[in-house]
């Protein structure tokens, strides 16, 4: 797994890196079950403080996406398949009220839109 740390922006060091992970889980490409680098292991191979990395997987823990074994390490959590549905659905709705809104604003009705959606969502 590699994460890039971006020192030329004001978010956080720590939210960078559960953005990151957050998005490799959301995405699949880190499966339910599947070990994340211990916290050690991180912090060294990004080149910044164990409490950094340390604060990270707390943030990722208590959104529910990683569970932690004392002495095992920590995991991608197997229990909260709704919760990372329910993060993909929040996204769409976000991209969702920006496209009504430009359709809106552009006098597109409701039913065009709606078929818009339909052709390209079975476009594939």
């Amino acid at each position: 797994m590699e994460l890039f740390i971006n020192n030329h922006t004001s978010k956080p060091i720590y939210e960078q890196i559960s953005d990151q992970i957050k998005a490799l889980i959301m995405s699949g490409e880190l499966q339910a079950g599947e070990a994340i680098p211990s916290i050690r292991s991180m912090a060294k191979s990004l080149h910044i403080s164990v409490l950094t990395v340390q604060k990270a997987y707390d943030k990722l823990q208590s959104d529910g996406f990683i569970e932690t074994t004392a002495g095992k390490g920590c995991f991608v959590s197997a229990q909260n398949q709704d919760f990372y549905l329910e993060e993909q659905q929040k996204k769409i709705e976000e991209h969702f009220n920006e496209a009504i809104e430009i359709a809106r604003s552009s006098g597109i009705k409701l039913d065009k839109l709606i078929g818009l959606l339909s052709l390209l969502y079975e476009e594939d």
